[in-house]
């Protein structure tokens, strides 16, 4: 992943993601706008440069704040319906968004370019509200750029940040070997507490672990390519950088289960810990799917970062990483436990390996 601006140093991850999908949908939106006004309406503009140049900062402005609240506050509200209800709402969220933007956009106009009265203003709106074929062509315009502004953070929000965009441009149709950290995270002692608890109440302990240790990945900067059972999979690009940052994920992802222990407690009566294999190597990166398209990441490395995190039961240890991940960390002697050279089922030769003190 690429380096963030120096604007945004010091922020989450996931926070990051939340702006930079803020402002490209603000940016896009005010595009469209302008484009569409310099096409339909610059005619009928007195001031064109001056009316296009508010017009623009007013959209832009309206369209950083829909995009902040909107989606985010939407999925809160309606992730518990089921899907009928859940698409019926946010229809009518979006229909509701659209006439608010259609009114706002109109105000702000006619106010500060026309240098109309409030009064003015709302008068003129409903009174052009009055033909219907203005009416439906103004909400209808925001209403598709709101349903494929929802359209866009559901599917990237599915992918994972980055993988949709990935897809999108082909970048990977043809597979491409890579150098990658890869890091496999699981669930300690599931079979136990699945037997402790209901299959409903452990698959939401299931849930409710792996929220916390994905938004520990994403503040990080992990691209999670998978979720399998009580089972994380998440990778970066192989840089020293991102190395301190595959640790300092465990850290994080330690600390917020402990911060959660007492709501764990009181609704399960457990608290998660985790195991972690880290490895770094070559893999291969590419599409795959007809219908439902993916990103697949293959390669010794996979296999190798796998058995490494099952050495954790083997060893009784946390966490666990290659010798050549240490290197490429940098890390001390003192910061990890030698375990010297380990046969790790399906490899045909022993790897060195070490356990992290964390």
């Amino acid at each position: 992943m690429k380096t963030r601006l120096s604007l945004f140093k010091g922020i989450s991850g996931v926070t990051y993601y939340r702006l930079k999908t803020m402002f490209t949908i603000a940016v896009v939106w005010t595009v469209i706008d302008a484009v569409s006004v310099y096409i339909f309406n610059r005619a009928d503009m007195e001031d064109p440069q001056k009316s296009m140049f508010f017009r623009a900062v007013f959209v832009f402005s309206i369209s950083l704040f829909i995009s902040y609240f909107f989606p985010a506050t939407l999925r809160r509200f309606v992730q518990k319906y089921p899907l009928w209800l859940n698409l019926l709402v946010k229809f009518l969220a979006v229909l509701i968004a659209a006439l608010l933007m259609n009114f706002l956009v109109y105000l702000i106009e006619h106010m500060f370019i026309d240098r109309f009265t409030f009064r003015e203003t709302v008068d003129r709106f409903f009174e052009a509200s009055r033909y219907v074929d203005w009416f439906l062509q103004r909400t209808f315009y925001w209403v598709l750029l709101l349903v494929l502004t929802q359209l866009y953070i559901e599917i990237n929000e599915k992918y994972a940040p980055g993988v949709f965009k990935d897809i999108l441009v082909g970048k990977y149709y043809i597979p491409k070997e890579e150098k990658r950290i890869v890091m496999f995270i699981d669930l300690k002692d599931s079979t136990p507490i699945a037997e402790r608890l209901a299959h409903q109440r452990y698959f939401m302990f299931i849930r409710e672990f792996i929220n916390l240790v994905s938004i520990a990945l994403i503040d990080n900067y992990g691209r999670i390519y998978q979720y399998v059972g009580d089972e994380v999979v998440v990778s970066w690009p192989a840089t020293p950088k991102n190395a301190r940052r595959a640790i300092q994920s465990l850290i994080d992802a330690r600390k917020m289960i402990q911060k959660n222990n007492n709501r764990f407690r009181r609704k399960f009566n457990e608290v998660p810990s985790f195991r972690a294999g880290i490895h770094v190597g070559e893999v291969t990166i590419g599409e795959i799917g007809v219908i439902k398209k993916d990103l697949a990441i293959s390669g010794d490395t996979m296999n190798t970062t796998a058995r490494i995190r099952s050495a954790c039961t083997e060893f009784n240890a946390n966490y666990i990483v290659s010798e050549e991940f240490r290197a490429f960390a940098g890390l001390e002697a003192w910061q990890c436990d030698n375990l010297g050279r380990v046969d790790l089922k399906g490899k045909a030769e022993a790897i060195s390996l070490c356990a992290l003190k964390l």
